[in-house]
């Protein structure tokens, strides 16, 4: 899964885990399981503040935009982030 952040100032707090094809937000699972490859789910159905892309699997990967909530004296990892490439199940480790 390939998770591309978007960061943001604001004093949100995040916490994305995975386990295999669904991704648990702020406590809240999404699962993109269903989604066949090379379709795309557009965002308007997904009812999340945080999801601000379509969700697509391309090559069998998902791929989506995660909205990144950082303070003012934020890192510059969280300012400019990497995207995400998850292939374990687990916490995502966001920049702080």
């Amino acid at each position: 899964m390939l998770i591309n952040l978007s960061p943001t100032r604001s004093d949100k707090i995040l916490s994305i885990s995975k386990t295999g094809e669904t991704l648990t937000i702020n406590g809240v699972p999404y699962d993109f399981s269903q989604l066949p490859n090379g379709a795309t789910l557009p965002r308007e159905a997904i009812n999340c503040e945080f999801i601000i892309s379509d969700v697509s699997r391309i090559n069998g990967e998902i791929e989506l935009t995660i909205l990144l909530p950082h303070s003012a004296n934020a890192s510059h990892e969280a300012r400019f982030p990497e995207p995400i490439n998850m292939t374990n199940d687990g916490q995502v480790v966001l920049p702080i």
